[in-house]
């Protein structure tokens, strides 16, 4: 059952702000104990460990990452959140390179409120053309 739309709306207002404080357990916390997060249709994320990998991930090569809710869409069986991540790839072994990449997610919500199963989406290939060149910012 998915919670009310003001509620779903201030779960994603936490959840991306749990992606922009560089401690990826409070995005892990946003997931049910044995949730999943798939990203691109790779191997699934399950259980609030190895999601908190995969956030740690995503913070380490990008320590200035910002998340900004573009919008969520509320659905009968859940939500789309739809986001950009900005940041500057410098983690270990980058490039140096500044990535903003748009995407969503297509969230079940379980019983408990908490995200039961994720699955993300974002251009890979831009994704990568970014990390290898750069994107310019928006004036």
């Amino acid at each position: 059952m998915t919670p009310a739309p003001d509620q779903l709306h201030d779960f994603a207002r936490r959840y991306t702000e749990a992606w922009c404080s560089q401690d990826p357990a409070r995005v892990a916390e946003h997931y049910a104990p044995e949730g999943s997060l798939t990203i691109n249709g790779g191997t699934p994320s399950a259980g609030r460990a190895a999601i908190t990998e995969a956030a740690q991930s995503f913070m380490a090569a990008f320590p200035d990452m910002q998340v900004i809710m573009d919008e969520l869409v509320t659905q009968e069986d859940g939500a789309e959140y739809r986001w950009t991540l900005v940041g500057t790839n410098t983690g270990p072994g980058a490039g140096g390179k500044r990535v903003r990449i748009s995407g969503f997610e297509e969230w079940t919500i379980g019983d408990d409120g908490l995200i039961a199963a994720s699955l993300g989406h974002y251009d890979q290939a831009e994704y990568d053309r970014q990390l290898e060149h750069g994107v310019e910012e928006p004036r």
